[in-house]
């Protein structure tokens, strides 16, 4: 598959160029989206490769932004008359405005990923091996080991941004993926265990032995956890949070809270509060969408805006939000590279790329040892979040009873229920720890999922209402 976003079309940027300039007359803004995808999955279960599955496709989206108003249409036709016939659905939500275009994103010399075929290398037979590898390896190492299943998954995605006022930006995304998964039995108890990692590189980085080796242990370590686990005790208790993947509940529970659009609305709890206090001293929060070969990292994000660093939370006072190109013209602020849209078949929206916590100076083994009478949680799994208060639930998949400071029997069972807004309030100790997650997140907002990272050090909270069985 090319590089080239127009390979795939039947026009070329000329021609996007003069549909344009006659669908965004009086526009404030628009753009088109071409988009040609290749993806490949393969899933080992049961001792055997048991799907496989190869999928492509093309189209592209054009979007016209007057005011607040959008007009957007998409297809899967390359021709020309296509391109035409979407300009026309677009413009007709101009109603007689007359604006002056926004000036377009600024450019970019920084690539943050390289441009790596990961669906044609390594071969299919070569992934299927690493599977089966994967499969024998856990079976020979563990008798309790009753099953495993395991996946690969990768992406190259070509995308190219076509303004009427003659820019046009270009992007070649890959983006790979593998997760494992064990169930161990004993005494008639089974329990299971998983782990991933993934992130826009070569899938050479996960096929070397150390890597898939770790990533297994890793997996059959949380699932003879979960055998000694007993019911999680159900109450009021102080908290602590591991370091990495747990910062999905800051991700989920404060970051959607800080995109741009529910704070131009006023949806969000967040709302109307630059420069006061939201959270404790100490806790400061960032959305960093440029660190190399990260999962949720973009060279230009999806209105080809350059990805961005942006401060959210500095020691504790609210500075900033995410912002795609409309809701900053609206709100009268600058684009921070957080529009993102899943594909060409939807409009951008403020999304998250990499959302962190920096570290603090406390040292985790003494955040631990603080506890008198409280949960270590070092893993998650689902929960549910309501966006523009901030509430959650999430369910743990590895935590442990933490008495005078001693951690003792890992719990299952456990949920973690509160709000975000509040949460960021109870935070006590910041260790020195930081962590990225290890690149397995993915973001659901408004029916559009996108990958995303997340990475904080081991926090404490006190007063987190925890769910259980006792």
């Amino acid at each position: 598959m090319t590089a080239d976003p127009f390979a795939s079309f039947e026009f070329d940027a000329e021609d996007a160029r003069g549909v344009l300039a006659d669908a965004l007359a009086g526009a404030d803004d628009g753009e088109i989206f071409l988009e040609t995808a290749a993806s490949e999955s393969l899933a080992f279960d049961g001792g055997r490769l048991k799907t496989a599955s190869f999928d492509s496709e093309r189209g592209f989206g054009l979007r016209g932004v007057f005011g607040e108003t959008t007009g957007y249409a998409h297809t899967n036709d390359p021709s020309l008359a296509a391109l035409k016939r979407a300009g026309q659905t677009a413009a007709a939500a101009r109603k007689g405005r007359d604006a002056v275009m926004a000036p377009p994103p600024p450019g970019t010399n920084v690539k943050l990923y390289d441009d790596i075929d990961v669906v044609e290398q390594p071969g299919f037979e070569a992934k299927a091996k690493l599977l089966a590898e994967i499969d024998a390896y856990l079976r020979a190492k563990d008798p309790e080991v009753v099953q495993v299943a395991c996946s690969l998954a990768a992406s190259r995605r070509v995308i190219g941004i076509v303004r009427a006022d003659g820019e046009t930006r270009t992007d070649v995304r890959p983006l790979v993926r593998l997760n494992v998964s064990v169930t161990c039995e004993r005494a008639g108890r089974r329990e299971s265990g998983s782990a991933g990692a993934g992130g826009r590189a070569a899938f050479e980085r996960w096929l070397a032995p150390d890597a898939w080796k770790g990533l297994a242990d890793e997996a059959l370590r949380i699932a003879r956890v979960n055998l000694e686990a007993v019911d999680a005790p159900a109450g009021e208790w102080e908290v602590v949070l591991g370091a990495g993947w747990p910062a999905i509940l800051l991700h989920e529970a404060v970051g959607h809270g800080l995109e741009g659009d529910f704070n131009r609305k006023g949806t969000s709890a967040f709302a109307g509060r630059i420069g006061q206090q939201v959270a404790a001293k100490g806790v400061t929060v960032l959305d960093d969408g440029t660190l190399p070969e990260r999962r949720g990292s973009l060279s230009i994000d999806d209105e080809g805006t350059p990805a961005s660093l942006t401060p959210l939370i500095e020691d504790g006072v609210l500075v900033g939000y995410m912002q795609d190109r409309l809701n900053a013209r609206l709100m009268g602020v600058a684009p921070t590279g957080n529009g993102r849209r899943e594909s060409y078949a939807h409009p951008p929206m403020p999304r998250m790329t990499n959302t962190v916590m920096s570290a603090g100076s406390d040292d985790p083994a003494g955040i631990v040892a603080s506890l008198k009478d409280g949960i270590y949680a070092v893993g998650f799994g689902g929960g549910q979040v309501d966006i523009t208060s901030g509430k959650f639930v999430f369910r743990c998949t590895e935590a442990y009873r933490v008495r005078n400071g001693k951690i003792e029997a890992p719990v299952k069972g456990a949920t973690l229920i509160g709000d975000g807004p509040t949460a960021l309030t109870k935070i006590s100790m910041i260790g020195n720890d930081f962590a990225m997650d290890p690149g397995v997140g993915t973001c659901g907002k408004a029916g559009q999922g996108v990958p995303v990272g997340v990475g904080q050090p081991t926090i404490k909270l006190a007063g987190l209402t925890v769910g259980g069985a006792g």
